[in-house]
């Protein structure tokens, strides 16, 4: 039989067997598509893979120089002494104090303010109030004041309070802070939820917390996942206020202990001690995206771009 001669769009698919789907070559946009993503990954990944590296090093290897290759005597020393043996001040005890302290200032934070931001959201676009719209807009308006601005007032009301310098008092901050940018994407996420949904729960005669509790919070996951990324990767990581607010140093969190390891200026510079500490202190953060990022992605998608 005669070959068989293929026009049209699918020309420069190869020929494969009746069922099988044909194979596509790869044209000249996706080579460069591929291209720039493999090196764009590559970029971010590179700093990575030296961080890693160096931490499993002693340091007479380090001290050799090559830092893109992998240790020719694996050792877990460095991160045995950045969680318990680094002096992070005039304490020794490495990143273990402030581990706990940044889990005790994260966890409350976190809940309270993604709580009141939800019921926030529900309220505006479900319950209106008078004034509501008013009360948005300092909201919003609240989002776009840089930090530095409200640091010293901050200082000062807490002072009043005679919360300063405490683990309480960073909590409040941190949720005080986190609440203006949650009210709107929870806001925006439930005006993209249908309206019949809580017009009917009306009719049923569900009031104010039970249509909330019911009907709303089980069709937010993605958006509650959205605020709980959000919030756990700004206050985990948080140094400004940490270091200001903070004035004890058994109270201070894991971030600022880490930049008292990495800048400290008495003894030998352990650069795998360092980097230890560094990947020890970013694991949280990367840990709950890398479990839920799928989620992530559906509550922006969502909640950020309607409303």
């Amino acid at each position: 039989m005669a070959d068989a001669t293929v026009n049209g769009p699918h020309a420069n698919a190869a020929v494969s067997p009746r069922g099988a789907k044909p194979t596509r070559r790869l044209s000249g946009r996706n080579i460069m598509i591929y291209g720039t993503l493999a090196v764009v990954c590559l970029y971010y990944l590179l700093p990575l893979w030296v961080m890693v590296m160096t931490s499993l090093k002693g340091m007479p290897e380090v001290r050799l120089g090559n830092i893109f290759a992998p240790p020719l005597e694996m050792t877990f020393q460095p991160w045995v002494k950045a969680w318990a043996e680094a002096c992070t001040g005039l304490n020794c005890d490495g990143l273990s104090r402030g581990f706990w302290n940044s889990v005790r200032i994260t966890v409350p934070s976190v809940i309270v303010s993604i709580f009141v931001a939800s019921v926030n959201g529900y309220a505006l676009i479900n319950w209106r109030f008078k004034g509501s719209e008013v009360f948005f807009t300092i909201l919003i308006f609240g989002s776009f004041i840089p930090y530095q601005v409200m640091l010293y007032p901050m200082v000062v009301m807490l002072r009043e309070l005679g919360l300063y310098g405490s683990l309480t008092g960073l909590v409040l901050v941190h949720t005080i802070f986190g609440m203006p940018i949650l009210t709107l994407l929870f806001r925006n996420y439930f005006a993209s939820m249908p309206e019949e949904l809580f017009k009917a729960a009306r009719v049923d005669g569900a009031g104010f917390w039970r249509i909330y509790f019911h009907i709303m919070l089980p069709m937010s996951l993605p958006i509650f996942v959205v605020a709980l990324i959000l919030q756990v990767t700004g206050i985990w990581n948080d140094f400004l206020f940490g270091v200001v607010f903070i004035s004890k140093a058994e109270n201070y969190p894991m971030t600022v202990q880490l930049n008292n390891i990495v800048n400290s200026v008495q003894g030998v510079k352990e650069y795998n001690v360092n980097m230890a500490a560094t990947m020890l202190t970013g694991l949280v953060p990367l840990i709950i995206y890398f479990i839920s990022g799928k989620l992530f992605v559906r509550g922006i998608a969502a909640g950020a771009v309607k409303g």
